[in-house]
């Protein structure tokens, strides 16, 4: 299971989100969406995101915005899995 952040530069909700898993000693994958044009397409086109971070787990688990309760539940996803 892979963990990737999209972030954009200057997002306060993207630092936290980045840091939360970070303090759990998940290192996510991350992804400057103003750097990477497929990267904006597939956060706003494939999944329908416009607001930053978005964060994808699987296929079946993401979401954009500070989640605090998605954060937590994927933390304890992905520790399960090492």
């Amino acid at each position: 299971m892979a963990l990737t952040v999209y972030t954009k530069p200057g997002c306060f909700p993207c630092r936290k989100t980045v840091e939360k898993f970070r303090e759990a000693g998940i290192e996510p994958r991350l992804v400057d969406a103003t750097q990477v044009p497929a990267a904006l397409d597939y956060i706003t086109e494939v999944l329908g995101y416009s607001q930053a971070p978005v964060v994808v787990v699987d296929d079946d688990f993401h979401w954009s915005g500070m989640n605090p309760g998605c954060i937590d539940r994927a933390i304890r996803a992905l520790k399960s899995v090492t």
